[in-house]
């Protein structure tokens, strides 16, 4: 059943706020005395990819796949073909295939970091799906191209549009080449804005059975945490002088040093080490800074109070993650914030903010100047994504956490509100008051309250 919508006055999608607000996550939840901006050194991954690493280890099979966009970036699939013990239990289910798709910041090997017992992938295996794990352009495992090398500025002209043209329907079409059978798809965070901008424009449906959005983060209007208002801020008033020279939005600068560097402002109480100071670094170093924040204890207060989150489960994520993306794709996002019209304003009276976030709605990137939006979309303002126009026959399985702070329980009913014509008998919606973002993907009860649900979802249309 539907649940009514909020009144939809100054819709956004999911901003720069939420997406740079996971780095202050993953640097506070190390417990951090850090100097924010110098990377620790991660292992050098030499033993193979992510099924060398996380899959075979644990006695499941495992294969590396790579499939080429369109537009030339080459990206790795991972797949899990059956469960323990070389059985392929499931009965009508045995076989099916089913591709899980990360959200920003990440890669593919956040779905694999807990035990076999919790982690989605596992499960799916157990219970007889053939399951893909897809990374995403830029990431530890999608960082090569047919022509381009990621040190060119070239590599990284991109924003999370080419996810919804290229790496979205490549992958997709790759599952279904190599099973003969159309996969379900799973998308947490941005993994469910990619899926539903495709949707929304009539991409990759009819190859697929269904559709599970963990987390949906279509709308981002009711973000007002501080972090969300500073951050809007740094993208509007410093993106043209300071973070469009830097092609790739990395999280993290590197550090020469192995070590965690201690948070103090003259480093006097740290190793010599060389740290490179960089846009992105410094501008969560002057979050960091700021009277009454703190970056000890983000964890909460970014993601909203998880509800069963496992400590371990947490620093085995950390080892891996977070992974680098395009400065362009922040770009998009930081448009897309409703706390960039309210920056903007504050910035600047003549600014022109984003038609996303002038109209309320959720648009492609917009290149601001209308002769460069003439250009690229033969229109001075960018298209708009529809999410009204997802066809309502289309099988969608959408859950969210009452006390997640990134994909608002507000925002998802506006994206709800959108799909109101939807099929009844096609749309299922669960809502768990208890959870937050992470519960969904790490979360130790998820097996429980998110996973036995979906799956009873696709085994509807199996």
């Amino acid at each position: 059943m539907l649940i009514p919508a909020a009144r939809r006055a100054g819709v956004s999608s999911a901003g720069a706020a939420a997406a740079v607000a996971l780095v202050l996550l993953l640097l506070s939840v190390r417990h951090l005395a850090v100097v924010v901006g110098a990377r620790v050194a991660q292992p050098s991954y030499r033993g193979g990819g992510p099924c060398a690493l996380a899959v075979t280890p644990l006695g499941y099979p495992c294969e590396e796949h790579q499939v080429t966009t369109a537009d030339g970036y080459i990206l790795t699939l991972q797949r899990i073909t059956r469960g323990r013990g070389g059985g392929r239990g499931g009965g009508a289910r045995a076989g099916q295939p089913v591709l899980l798709q990360h959200g920003v910041l990440v890669d593919g090997m956040s779905w694999l970091l807990a035990s076999p017992d919790e982690s989605l992938p596992f499960i799916l295996a157990d219970r007889g799906f053939d399951v893909w794990i897809a990374n995403t352009r830029g990431t530890r495992w999608s960082r090569r191209h047919v022509s381009l090398d990621p040190s060119s500025r070239l590599y990284w002209n991109w924003s999370w549009d080419d996810l919804v043209v290229n790496d979205l329907p490549a992958m997709v079409d790759f599952v279904g080449r190599q099973t003969g059978q159309k996969p379900h798809y799973v998308g947490h965070s941005m993994g469910t804005l990619v899926a539903l901008a495709a949707f929304s424009e009539g991409r990759v449906m009819d190859q697929l059975k269904s559709a599970a959005l963990l987390t949906p983060v279509a709308y981002l209007a009711h973000i007002t945490t501080p972090i969300g208002i500073l951050l809007a801020k740094a993208f509007v008033g410093e993106l043209i002088s300071d973070f469009l020279g830097v092609a790739e939005f990395d999280p993290l600068a590197y550090s020469s040093s192995p070590h965690l560097l201690h948070q103090s402002d003259d480093h006097s109480d740290v190793s010599p080490v060389q740290i490179l100071v960089s846009p992105v670094a410094s501008l969560i170093r002057g979050f960091c800074r700021r009277p009454g924040m703190n970056c000890y204890d983000l964890l909460g207060s970014i993601t909203g109070k998880n509800y069963c989150l496992n400590s371990s489960a947490v620093d085995v994520f950390l080892k891996y993650e977070p992974q680098p993306t395009s400065t362009k794709t922040m770009v998009h996002f930081a448009q897309m914030d409703l706390t960039m019209l309210r920056a903007c304003s504050v910035l600047a009276p003549a600014c022109r903010p984003p038609a996303a976030v002038r109209d309320g709605v959720l648009t492609k990137y917009d290149y601001v100047l209308p002769e460069r939006n003439i250009a690229s979309y033969g229109q001075a303002e960018p298209p708009v994504y529809d999410m009204s126009g997802i066809p309502a026959g289309f099988p969608l399985f959408l859950t969210y956490g009452g006390r997640d702070s990134l994909a608002d329980p507000a925002d998802v009913r506006l994206l709800l509100d959108d799909l109101r014509g939807h099929d009844r008998d096609k749309l299922t919606v669960q809502y768990l008051d208890q959870f937050a973002h992470l519960d969904f993907v790490i979360g130790v009860c998820a097996k429980d309250y998110v996973y036995k649900d979906m799956i009873a979802f696709f085994d509807r249309f199996n």
